[in-house]
């Protein structure tokens, strides 16, 4: 496997017991995907999460991005890759399992507003934005959403059967989103950039 694909592949596996199933979690910067029936889980506040399978194979997976873009026009900018770049390496990543372009569909989650401090008050709308106009020019529809509102969201994915359950978080562990969303924003700003890949 390329070495873009490994540094970016969620390595959080257990036994999620609620549904009989083996589980991946998704942490801020990670993706994965599968070709078997298990479920993959991410948990987002201003964070978009992006659930593409094949419908027909029943192959999919889920990213886990903050920042669509940077402001800085750099091509060697870290900061370039952001949203794009955890987009493409997923969609990639199935295309080289054998999913086929035309059976994608795309399931979108998060972009709530929770993190208070004003510069990153718009984060989540300028990530729904980014995703929903990203798979329209890819052409690859939406089959369901659930972005902006101001909770932090628990989504659970099902590849296989395309099923999505989401839970919103009114009042627990907001405080660990959000902390981990910062720290996560804090690793972005200062990771360095080694060739095209993005090392966190």
């Amino acid at each position: 496997m390329e070495a873009g694909y490994i540094e970016h592949l969620a390595g959080n596996r257990y036994f999620d017991r609620t549904f009989d199933s083996e589980a991946v979690k998704v942490l801020p910067g990670e993706y994965f995907v599968t070709t078997t029936d298990m479920v993959l889980v991410t948990v987002l506040g201003s964070c978009v999460s992006a659930c593409i399978r094949d419908r027909m194979k029943g192959m999919g997976g889920m990213n886990h991005f903050m920042l669509a873009e940077s402001t800085e026009k750099s091509a060697t900018s870290p900061s370039a890759r952001y949203g794009t770049y955890a987009m493409e390496i997923l969609i990639n990543h199935l295309l080289k399992l054998g999913a086929r372009r035309e059976h994608l569909e795309a399931k979108v989650f998060g972009g709530g507003r929770v993190m208070a401090t004003l510069s990153h008050s718009t984060v989540g709308e300028r990530n729904s934005s980014f995703v929903l106009d990203f798979l329209k020019t890819e052409g690859i529809p939406v089959a369901a959403q659930d972005l902006l509102d101001i909770y932090p969201r628990k989504v659970y994915f099902f590849p296989n059967t395309g099923r999505v359950l989401i839970k919103k978080l009114v009042r627990m562990h907001n405080e660990t989103v959000v902390r981990r969303e910062a720290e996560y924003a804090a690793r972005l700003t200062e990771a360095p950039v080694s060739g095209d890949i993005e090392l966190f």
